[in-house]
């Protein structure tokens, strides 16, 4: 069978980059990024480069194994739907449908089957025992948001094209290409915001490519973030750098004064020590994003997998609504897709709650129908 080559989408995170594979004998010999690809424009990370080596790799499951006799031995399709409705049948018969436990890896969140058919087999397991990648990844973001703004999913999004000043904080899109902020070719956008006179201000323990490309590299100790991002808004607030014009979404601002009370005892010369940056370094980041004409704060996996991931979380947001930049352009946006539907206002009653129910063993409260 001759070599040809085969335009893809890389399935493996929500970037959704291009892929050019290279394949021969019906196996993929060779990844790269489509540079027409409208989105991407070429890029492609590590895993994505991978993809042959995963889709030859000899460990591979082609066909599902059944255990018998001790053994894992390969069978049918239907050999092994009948082994599953069997033994599986008699577990849940004898002990409930609480007593599975479902994981769903993180392609199943960029798959249309994904999104279909797992709600289907939870429902029918009739379990709540659900975890999935996203409660090791962003549930904390997830937290903050539907407590700060009632929906879990109101992600607020960089307008890289337009803003003058961007702190990026655990993330390092030169490597991801993004992520809950995809845009088209994000780092081509860092550079264009290097090139057009913007400053870029990267938060990170890691010496990470995007930190490289930065102006400033703030290094702070892992877990630190939180105490960091409030030292920030001390400043704010001591200084007299909390924006007088909030914006088109003033009037849904509330508890100013509570984060005011919050932030007192989270100077930079107060958390300067654990966090190991200086407290001038701290002072200069808020006054920059205080002073710049547009601004934003985006925060990634780095501000969630640490032991205060929901505050630090919250606490990126707090900084584009006290700079007077949470949903204008130029600062972090709330994005409305194409199709998307004509806001309506919520309804009574509703809003985010968490801890619905909680896991068997250590008790940790329920997000979006998850266990961590």
């Amino acid at each position: 069978m001759p070599t040809h080559t085969a335009l893809r989408i890389c399935p493996f995170c929500e970037a959704t980059c291009g892929l050019t594979l290279t394949i021969s004998d019906n196996r993929v010999t060779g990844a790269r990024g489509d540079r027409d690809d409208v989105f991407s424009a070429g890029f492609i990370c590590p895993k994505g480069a991978s993809f042959g080596e995963l889709d030859n790799d000899p460990d591979r499951l082609t066909r599902p194994l059944v255990r018998r006799d001790g053994v894992l031995t390969e069978a049918t399709w239907d050999e092994a739907y009948a082994v599953v409705a069997e033994r599986l049948g008699a577990v849940i018969g004898e002990y409930g449908g609480a007593s599975v436990g479902v994981y769903l890896g993180n392609p199943n969140a960029h798959t249309i089957a994904g999104s279909l058919y797992a709600p289907l087999i939870i429902r029918g397991l009739g379990t709540r025992q659900v975890f999935s990648a996203s409660t090791l990844d962003q549930m904390p973001k997830h937290v903050a948001l539907g407590l700060m703004f009632g929906s879990a999913v109101a992600f607020t999004v960089p307008d890289l094209d337009r803003t003058d000043y961007l702190v990026i904080i655990g993330a390092n899109p030169l490597v991801s290409n993004g992520s809950l902020a995809t845009a088209a070719d994000f780092p081509g956008k860092l550079r264009a915001l290097r090139k057009r006179g913007g400053r870029l201000t990267v938060i990170d323990p890691a010496r990470t490519r995007t930190a490289e490309l930065a102006d400033r590299h703030l290094a702070p100790r892992p877990g630190t973030d939180a105490a960091l991002l409030f030292a920030i808004v001390h400043v704010l607030f001591e200084e007299d750098l909390v924006a007088a014009d909030l914006g088109g979404i003033a009037e849904h601002v509330t508890g100013v004064e509570q984060v005011r009370a919050l932030a007192d005892e989270f100077s930079p010369e107060a958390v300067a020590e654990a966090c190991g940056v200086r407290a001038e370094e701290i002072r200069e980041v808020a006054r920059e994003l205080a002073a710049a004409p547009t601004a934003a704060v985006y925060g990634r996996i780095g501000t969630s997998t640490v032991e205060f991931g929901t505050i630090g979380s919250w606490l990126v947001d707090v900084i584009n609504v006290l700079t007077g930049n949470l949903d204008r352009p130029g600062g972090a946006m709330f994005p409305l897709g194409a199709a998307a539907p004509a806001p309506r206002p919520p309804k009574p009653g509703r809003g985010f709650k968490t801890g619905r129910w909680a896991s068997r063993v250590s008790g940790y409260p329920e997000v979006l129908s998850e266990l961590p």
